[in-house]
């Protein structure tokens, strides 16, 4: 072999690791990852643990930092190689106007989003599940649907009450808008006092959320990755 030609295949095997290593911090720092199907691109976005939003949450929290996700978005929109998100989520929820930025810039996309709902998708991970053109949850997966609340049950004056009123309207018309559950059913379900021990709202598993209107399908991963490909290539045709 030629010293070019051994010279070439090395700097081909850094490029290699370099990739790979980019990958892996990506992963690590962001719990995100862009893969090559062919030749389409399809942007990973994994949302888990808690969405934190101003606050630092403690270290041994898992989280999804707005401030990382908002940023990546931004950069997927203005790809030219990129051609579909798929959103994986597993979380509890956190807090609501970053979780509710996080859910708009995902509906604004212009390109193909598919979200896939696995061990839960609670409180402002619902807004979050739906914000994408098609979901899916799969049969084990939760939904917990609640009306906003702090910490405690107390609400000290009247326009505590009303600004959280507010928020409340701004998130079920968000969910009821991007989904197949009228607005009358949503709120039925967040005010439910029959499920939930010393709280009310209602907890949807698998099939349930797909009945409610509130996601699409019953699947998993194998189901996203197909629905996404049929997504591009009909945007491409």
């Amino acid at each position: 072999m030629s010293e070019n030609k051994k010279e070439k295949n090395r700097n081909q095997e850094e490029r290699t690791e370099e990739k790979q290593e980019r990958q892996d911090k990506q992963v690590e720092e962001y719990g995100q990852l862009t893969l090559e199907d062919g030749e389409a691109k399809i942007h990973l976005l994994n949302i888990i643990g808690e969405i934190e939003g101003h606050e630092c949450l403690p270290s041994n929290s898992k989280t999804t930092k707005y401030e990382h996700v908002i940023p990546q978005l931004a950069a997927l929109e203005d790809s030219k190689t990129i051609q579909g998100l798929l959103v994986l989520i597993n979380t509890v929820g956190g807090d609501v106007e970053s979780g509710l930025a996080i859910a708009e810039m995902i509906s604004s996309l212009s390109k193909p989003t598919v979200s896939l709902v696995l061990g839960g998708s609670h409180s402002i991970g619902v807004p979050l599940a739906v914000s994408t053109d098609y979901s899916f949850i799969v049969p084990t997966g939760t939904m917990m649907i609640h009306p906003v609340r702090m910490t405690g049950l107390i609400i000290g004056v009247a326009q505590t009450f009303d600004y959280f009123q507010k928020i409340q309207d701004r998130i079920a018309g968000f969910i009821t808008s991007h989904s197949g559950i009228s607005e009358e059913r949503l709120l039925k379900l967040m005010l439910e006092t029959g499920q939930l021990t010393k709280d009310v709202g209602s907890v949807l598993v698998g099939k349930q959320a797909v009945e409610e209107g509130v996601i699409n399908e019953v699947g998993g991963i194998k189901d996203a990755f197909g629905k996404l490909r049929e997504l591009i290539e009909q945007g491409l045709s």
